[in-house]
């Protein structure tokens, strides 16, 4: 404050010469150092509690960065592959004689004698077993004298004829009366026509009394004896044949394949019985439509068995071999089975899971075939977590695992006994 002022207030400068004055410097240095050291402790302490502060941000910032860090998930991928060969394509069939036929009789009576048993080979014609007809031969008899009656018949109306018309030349006899004979006569003539139809009828009837072969095969059943009363009207059979070479197979091949099957192409064939022995058959020919009931399309297989090492009636599995085509398979330990569906992850360009629905075809053991839903380009995940959800974040590890090449294994078909793929 200016000196004027001090006055105004009543304060007087102190007289360095007076008493006490310096006490009152000293005191006034003091305090000055005082404040300044105050104010010097304050900045450190604001020093300090910034420090703290900062430290506890960035702390605070390592933390949530490691946390995130770890709640990462880092997951390895794969991608789609196809098949480097051909699909192979496994159904079952029942193998069938090319001819089965059922033998029945066609004449009544006693059976006589059989002459061949069950799996007896036969060639074609030969007699397999004789009927006792003695109805039948005394039809032949009474037919035969029927037909010498009425041969006799037509000799009289004849000779009468001749007569009548000699006689009408005369004008001895009217021409309705000559016209009665030749009526006569033309009746004897149907007479004797008739006889002889039913005698031959009888005829053939006698020659169905023999049983014999319509095709070379095997006598695969014999449901009669000797002694047993054979009736031809009731349609049961006396022998079961069946032409064993070639053989027929059918197949049933799935709607998905269909298209794919074409006549003339060979397939494998094998029984287990015969210890992996393989024979190779010539698909004859196919349906051509898909069955409502089973979305599945009948082919015929011809298969030729000139040893007779396959037996009718067998259980086989046939082997296809069908064109590579453009379908995906993915390991087996990327599969998530969920609620919803067959799912795989899929890893985005973001680093965000997709969960994906997926339709399965053949299995080929490590590798399973994706008919529909996955690209030859996506990233799939090995061995998701079943706590993986879409829109996850992940970190893909560096070193991308090769998904195993698909073995082209046979696939069991759903017809049949064999498990198989879905439809």
């Amino acid at each position: 404050m200016s000196e004027q002022r001090h006055n105004e207030l009543g304060i007087h400068p102190l007289d360095p010469g007076a008493a006490g004055a310096g006490e009152l410097l000293k005191r006034d240095q003091i305090v000055r150092r005082t404040r300044l050291l105050v104010l010097v402790v304050l900045l450190l302490l604001a020093l300090g509690a910034a420090r703290t502060v900062v430290s506890r941000i960035q702390s605070s910032n390592e933390l949530a960065t490691g946390t995130q860090e770890r709640a990462k998930q880092y997951v390895q991928t794969t991608q789609a592959t196809t098949p480097e060969s051909g699909q192979s394509l496994a159904l079952p069939g029942t193998l069938q004689g090319y001819v089965q036929a059922p033998l029945s009789a066609r004449a009544s009576g006693y059976l006589k004698r059989w002459t061949k048993d069950i799996g007896s080979r036969v060639e074609k014609g030969d007699v397999l077993a004789e009927i006792e007809t003695p109805e039948i031969d005394q039809q032949l008899s009474q037919a035969v004298a029927a037909r010498e009656q009425a041969k006799a018949a037509l000799a009289l109306a004849n000779s009468t004829l001749a007569r009548w018309e000699a006689l009408r030349r005369k004008d001895v006899v009217s021409q309705q009366d000559l016209e009665e004979k030749r009526g006569s006569a033309a009746q004897a003539a149907a007479n004797l026509a008739a006889a002889q139809a039913n005698e031959q009828r009888l005829r053939q009837l006698e020659g169905f009394k023999r049983i014999v072969a319509p095709f070379s095969g095997i006598i695969t059943r014999r449901n009669v004896d000797v002694g047993d009363l054979i009736d031809a009207g009731s349609g049961r059979p006396l022998f079961l044949m069946s032409q064993t070479d070639p053989l027929r197979v059918y197949i049933n091949v799935p709607q998905r394949y269909a298209q794919l099957v074409k006549p003339g192409e060979h397939v494998t064939v094998t029984q287990a019985e015969l210890g992996g022995q393989k024979f190779t058959g010539t698909i004859a020919r196919t349906a051509a439509s898909i069955d409502l009931a089973t979305r599945t399309m009948q082919v015929e297989i011809s298969l030729r068995n000139p040893e007779s090492k396959l037996l009718p009636g067998a259980y086989v599995s046939v082997a296809l071999d069908l064109p590579a085509g453009d379908t995906l398979a993915v390991p087996t330990n990327t599969l998530l089975f969920r609620r919803e569906g067959t799912m795989v992850a899929v890893v985005g360009a973001d680093g965000r899971i997709e969960l994906r629905r997926i339709t399965l075809g053949r299995n080929f053991g490590q590798a399973i075939e994706v008919a529909d839903g996955l690209q030859a380009t996506d990233r799939i995940v090995l061995n998701p977590a079943d706590s993986l959800a879409t829109g996850d974040i992940v970190q893909v590890a560096q070193t991308q695992t090769k998904a195993p090449t698909p073995v082209p294994t046979p696939a069991i078909s759903t017809s049949g006994r064999a498990p198989g793929s879905e439809q």
